[in-house]
């Protein structure tokens, strides 16, 4: 069933968790998914050791990827007409990410929505916007 305008107000909320207890195997997926193989994200030893951080992190694109599986839950597939973000912090191996879609505007045929996710301790790891189609 399309999303219809008639059904929102200014300030609606969607909300859900898009992974729980977020996987290493996950990463060296989207990884061969991508093409993206920056050791970063794979390779503990080189992220640890050479690199100086405490472990391999996601790849930004995976995040803003599990943004967007919330936003097409809620406004159906091929009704994204705009999508963007900013990565704001790095996310863990464990982490589980809840995305959430704010209407702020509504308009004719379309919606603007304000994006955020979030890590499990409330840190913001995503920000963004979007525009969609409504009927």
């Amino acid at each position: 069933m399309a999303l219809k305008a008639t059904d929102l107000k200014v300030g609606d909320v969607h909300e859900e968790i898009v992974v729980e207890n977020l996987s290493r195997g996950l990463l060296v997926m989207y990884a061969g998914t991508s093409g993206d193989y920056n050791p970063l994200h794979t390779d503990e030893v080189y992220t640890t050791q050479a690199a100086g951080y405490p472990g391999v992190f996601a790849h930004g694109m995976l995040t803003m990827g599990l943004t967007g599986k919330m936003l097409t839950n809620f406004v159906g597939d091929g009704r994204l007409k705009k999508f963007g973000v900013r990565f704001t912090n790095q996310v863990w191996p464990g982490d589980t990410l809840t995305s959430k879609a704010t209407v702020v505007a509504i308009g004719e045929g379309e919606i603007e929505l304000e994006l955020a996710t979030t890590n499990q301790d409330g840190k913001t790891v995503v920000t963004g916007s979007a525009t969609a189609r409504v009927d």
